[in-house]
């Protein structure tokens, strides 16, 4: 399961669990090892392994240098996929619900070492997902908004019948063009919602790719690849839990 922490790949992998045909054995996640957090999402790396912690699958990290190029980003991401298919995993499971293109890309490199992929939300409208997401129970907060699409005060918030009430006509109720990010802190199959505090919130301007062959490296964002844009990220500060 290629899991960012946010709500797509939560519902994704909620949805694998209840079909039952298939056994999730790892969670597999492009970290900034520079920062130690989430790749664009800005998240911790403790509370990524909390959530795995909590939902009781095996996690992968996949290490990443601060702006790696497209050749080392497929390299690394080649030899960790290497070692799973070698481990008998035989598919790769994908949040992607409309992104042809991006699809297409995933295809191919997992041809490479025969792998599939599956993609259990492609083509749902994205309404739908997230009113299956908030009726399911599913708890996450805002960790990450693109200045171009949502301001400062989306920041932070929590994912409820009003924030997507909030959210403007021309922004993806799901942030599938990368408007915004999210932590999922609590599910139907966490063993216990993972504990935080909300930190500051900061602000992060990027240039636009110098070249085709500089990643952005945050799976299927692309919003500071072609553009100059800024995001303003909520940090999430661990806590322990009370239980």
């Amino acid at each position: 399961m290629n899991w960012s922490g946010g709500k797509d790949s939560a519902l994704c992998l909620h949805r694998v669990l209840q079909g039952g045909e298939r056994e999730v054995t790892h969670l597999l996640t492009s970290v900034n090892e520079h920062y130690g957090r989430i790749a664009m999402h800005g998240v911790r790396v403790e509370l990524l392994r909390r959530q795995a912690e909590s939902i009781g699958i095996e996690l992968v990290q996949l290490l990443m240098p601060e702006m790696p190029s497209m050749e080392v980003y497929e390299r690394l991401m080649f030899e960790t996929m290497e070692r799973l298919r070698a481990g008998e995993v035989t598919h790769a499971v994908f949040g992607d619900i409309f992104l042809e293109d991006l699809r297409e890309y995933r295809e191919r490199q997992l041809q490479k070492i025969g792998m599939r992929g599956v993609f259990p939300l492609w083509q749902i409208p994205t309404r739908r997902l997230m009113e299956e997401f908030i009726e399911e129970g599913f708890k996450a907060v805002i960790v990450c908004v693109d200045e171009r699409h949502l301001d400062k005060s989306f920041c932070g918030r929590l994912i409820d019948q009003s924030f997507l009430d909030d959210l403007p006509e021309k922004v993806d109720p799901c942030g599938e063009n990368g408007e915004y990010h999210s932590f999922v802190f609590d599910a139907p199959y966490f063993k216990r919602p993972v504990s935080f505090t909300v930190g500051e919130i900061v602000y992060r301007r990027y240039q636009p790719a110098r070249s085709e062959n500089q990643s952005d490296c945050y799976d299927h964002d692309r919003a500071a690849q072609n553009f100059e844009t800024g995001f303003y990220y909520c940090d999430l500060v661990p806590v322990e839990s009370n239980e």
